[in-house]
């Protein structure tokens, strides 16, 4: 299986992907009842949703970032350069406009009333959204920075790949990818990227004031792609019990320096710069593990994964805006905080299917609006 790893599309990357995005239904609505900001927010917190959003922080995103430039790896092989770039721009460009212009106004909008910042309808608020660029104005991508950022990474990384694509192809080229401490030591170079570049710039998902997080993110995308193309992932499958037993230390070792107020304050210090490069070797421990388990037990087909990994990205684009609906409306309500949690995920996540499979799975153009391919007739 090894020899056809880089040239054939594993099933289990396309079920990591979808159990990834489906993971964004609970976090999102456990942001609602953390002490971290969010657009929306309960006045009671939630120890448990502070543990359970905690510990997906640590790896989840950069999962995500690398299952895609694994998916880039392949996509490339199939389509060659320009195919390449014309199916990211559809998947990936056209659903980020479609959703700044429509899909994330009315999260805006609900922030705007719940915090006494605009009155009247969403029919007078959404012409409002060119007022200025969020936080301060209306105009935002919100969740979907992911995409922006994808999207970049295809186009900055593509030179890199085409060069990568025939030297990974050689077999005594990948020869370092199948030592497991070699795997390892690929996350020196985004921690140390991200905990330098995290001073100057700690901003939140945007193109100003997270360079930080864009540049590591970047690296892991192209790891995701290389790693891909040779004999790495019977490596990573191989070693997955020694990658988790890392793994869950590390994780629970940043609970206890966090919870014994250990966390290094914002500056240059040793301290600051050795706490985030191990954070980055947590996430990127998590990663391993997951993706080795993954190969070891998900690679195989199923109908409900061909439905799935279809889904994936309109689910993606839509599943924030239902939740921050939903819970605008919930928080105002004199329950319990477990019962305001689990009604606002199960509505969610039950309201954002029923509106892909009905509004937008049968239907060309919202198909094409959110990344998908044109039915077949």
């Amino acid at each position: 299986m090894a020899e056809n790893e880089g040239r054939e599309r594993l099933y289990f990357v396309d079920w990591l992907r979808v159990f990834a995005v489906l993971l964004l239904l609970p976090f999102h609505t456990g942001m609602m009842f953390v002490r971290d900001w969010f657009h929306i927010q309960n006045v009671d917190k939630s120890a448990a949703a502070e543990l359970f959003n905690g510990f997906l922080n640590i790896w989840h995103m950069p999962l995500l970032i690398f299952l895609s430039g694994a998916g880039s790896w392949f996509a490339l092989n199939r389509r060659g350069a320009s195919g390449y770039l014309k199916e990211r721009f559809l998947r990936l460009v056209i659903p980020l406009t479609f959703g700044i212009l429509v899909v994330v106004p009315p999260q805006v909008y609900c922030e705007r009333i719940a915090h006494g910042e605009f009155t009247g309808s969403f029919l007078a608020f959404w012409p409002h959204i060119f007022d200025g660029f969020y936080p301060k104005g209306n105009f935002s991508y919100h969740h979907l920075w992911f995409l922006a950022y994808l999207f970049t990474y295809c186009v900055v990384a593509l030179p890199i790949f085409l060069w990568l694509r025939p030297r990974l192809l050689a077999p005594e080229s990948c020869a370092w990818m199948k030592h497991p401490l070699a795997l390892l030591a690929l996350a020196i170079s985004p921690g140390i990227i991200y905990s330098v570049l995290l001073v100057p710039f700690h901003g939140m998902q945007d193109f100003l004031n997270d360079w930080a997080r864009y540049f590591a993110f970047l690296l892991l995308f192209i790891y995701g792609f290389a790693l891909f193309s040779g004999g790495a992932a019977e490596t990573i499958q191989r070693w997955r019990g020694r990658y988790l037993l890392l793994a869950l230390v590390g994780a629970l070792s940043i609970k206890v320096m966090e919870d014994h107020g250990l966390h290094p304050a914002l500056g240059y210090t040793p301290h600051f710069i050795l706490w985030f490069i191990y954070r980055v070797f947590v996430a990127w421990f998590w990663i391993l593990a997951i993706v080795g388990y993954g190969r070891r037990y998900l690679n195989v087909p199923h109908p409900l994964l061909t439905y799935a990994n279809e889904a994936v990205l309109p689910v993606y684009v839509l599943h924030q805006t239902v939740i921050v609906i939903i819970g605008y409306f919930v928080i105002q309500q004199t329950w319990g905080v477990a019962t305001k949690y689990f009604f606002i995920l199960i509505l969610s996540a039950i309201v954002t299917l029923a509106t892909y499979e009905f509004l937008v799975r049968r239907f060309n153009v919202p198909r094409f609006l959110l990344g998908m391919r044109r039915m077949k007739n």
